[in-house]
């Protein structure tokens, strides 16, 4: 087994856990907050926008079963890469879309991913892709949430859903247009 750290921010935490969970070769994931300059940040600053922080999850996997590249398709897949103000209800500093990386290898495979996937928009991907920062943890309530929480995690998650299947017919549509 080989240990590997992925950190992505994709709004808010609660719905970037289960997906990534449930892939094999994922020891732990773990929501918090990084890339601000606030130690020990609370729920309450981050959303405050006073910390600089963004809520962000965590990943532990083990890299000779998922691979970096096959956990930032993942990604892709939950996230409007193309909205600098948020995710979906999510809106405001604390929820923007940022990849960090722990390596150069991590930024190299995350950049030649982020290019690959610009073909696809007719927007430019405005996801940054920095160093790895200081990862604080969440409180506890927010660990695992969508145990915890089924029901309101459903709505949210179900919403969260559509707007992506919109979003994507939207783009096979466009790119329908411009072959046409």
């Amino acid at each position: 087994m080989s240990k590997e750290k992925a950190i992505f921010a994709g709004g808010c935490f609660w719905c970037m856990v289960e997906p990534f969970e449930e892939r094999p070769g994922i020891l732990s994931i773990t929501s918090g907050y990084t890339g601000g300059h606030v130690d020990n940040p609370t729920y309450d600053q981050v959303c405050g926008n006073y910390t600089g922080h963004v809520e962000a999850v965590e990943i532990i996997f083990d890299n000779t079963i998922i691979s970096y590249s096959e956990l930032l398709e993942l990604y892709w897949s939950l996230i409007d890469p193309t909205d600098p103000n948020g995710q979906f209800l999510d809106r405001g500093d604390s929820y923007r879309p940022v990849i960090f990386v722990d390596n150069e290898n991590q930024r190299n495979i995350a950049e030649a991913s982020k290019e690959k996937l610009q073909s696809e928009f007719n927007k430019p991907i405005i996801v940054p892709i920095e160093d790895t920062q200081t990862f604080w943890l969440a409180e506890d309530y927010h660990q695992g949430f969508y145990k915890k929480n089924p029901k309101r995690y459903k709505a949210v998650h179900k919403a969260r859903q559509r707007f992506l299947t919109f979003q994507r017919i939207k783009r096979k549509l466009s790119k329908s247009k411009k072959i046409s």
